[in-house]
């Protein structure tokens, strides 16, 4: 009877083994499959927006489905700060906005793209790659945030109103509509405006009704969003930012991803960054050229009034930036423009 009784009993522990061990092998043997929602704020007829299409499309091709980016364009959900904040939460989510918005957890990357820095994009493309700039990512991913690139430039943002505009006198009175982010809000202050914050779905009308009397941004967006038919046709050349975005997760959803398609992920959005770069390089003079034919007139400005202006957001005006960061910046600069002679 004994015998019998250690027979079952062995019996159901070894059931129970190969039952655990058959589970424990599923589970490991499952297939990765991950989906992440990205949102951003540009028209669906933009070169950014058809930028990241390729790249959802090509990530899901080459992890045979593994990794699904679904994209809404138009901050069809939660854009600017609300995004990055999707971000640090742990969503499955990937935030694609202006490196000012990082910049609220690590100061330094809004000192990155304040205004009145750089001539060109190869310039910035290039302080990137620095060390300077591969320290601060790290301190970023200590808040939570993974940056899978920040290559995706999209023009220099110029102001658009009704007006010719060449010094910050002629901005006196002039609302104009800006981001919720606040270095956009303080520079566009800076230069002698009055910034409206204001969702990019609302832009357009509040432009209609004479809520603001212009807004600022490149000319492939003008063009791409027709923001000429809001009838503001008077572009100044003010380049005071280098309209550029970066593409944020976080470093818990990171963590979960296989290195292989890790490595796939970063491929694809440096690759098609680089792409969108040489398309800017090579149709901004059409762009210009297309413009003008809507009856958008362009015009120069008195480059080093606005920059006496802005020079003193670098001073204090912005929570957690320094001069320290302006003069690390541009001590970068002063090589990478040696090395370009």
């Amino acid at each position: 009877m004994r015998t019998k009784l250690k027979l079952i009993m062995l019996s159901v522990a070894l059931s129970t083994f190969l039952f655990v061990s058959a589970c424990s092998q599923n589970k490991t043997d499952a297939p990765f499959k991950i989906t992440l929602r990205l949102s951003h704020v540009f028209n669906v007829n933009e070169e950014l927006a058809k930028s990241i299409e390729l790249v959802a499309e090509r990530i899901e091709n080459k992890t045979d489905g593994a990794v699904r980016i679904l994209t809404y364009p138009g901050a069809q959900i939660a854009a600017y700060k609300d995004g990055v904040e999707m971000v640090v939460r742990g969503a499955h989510f990937i935030s694609v906005e202006d490196p000012s918005y990082i910049g609220d957890y690590v100061p330094e990357f809004t000192a990155l793209v304040g205004p009145m820095l750089y001539n060109n994009y190869d310039e910035y493309m290039e302080i990137i790659k620095t060390p300077m700039v591969k320290g601060w990512l790290q301190k970023l991913e200590g808040k939570g945030i993974k940056v899978l690139s920040l290559q995706y430039i999209f023009g220099f943002r110029n102001l658009i109103t009704d007006k010719v505009i060449t010094t910050p006198v002629d901005l006196e009175g002039v609302k104009l509509r800006s981001p919720g982010s606040n270095l956009f809000i303080q520079t566009l202050n800076a230069m002698g405006a009055n910034a409206t914050p204001l969702p990019w779905g609302e832009t357009f009308s509040a432009l209609q009704q004479g809520v603001v009397d212009g807004l600022e941004g490149s000319e492939f967006t003008n063009l791409g969003a027709k923001v000429y038919e809001t009838g503001k046709k008077n572009v100044a050349f003010t380049n005071h930012f280098l309209g550029t975005c970066g593409v944020y997760i976080s470093t818990e959803v990171w963590a979960k991803i296989p290195i292989e398609y890790q490595r796939i992920i970063e491929h694809e959005f440096a690759y098609e960054a680089e792409a969108m770069i040489k398309k800017l390089k090579d149709n901004h003079a059409q762009v210009i050229k297309d413009l003008q034919a809507e009856g958008v007139m362009f015009n120069d400005i008195d480059r080093a009034a606005f920059e006496t202006r802005t020079l003193q957001l670098y001073d204090g005006k912005l929570p957690g930036v320094t001069m320290e960061m302006y003069e690390q910046i541009q001590a970068e600069l002063t090589k990478i423009r040696a090395k370009a002679k």
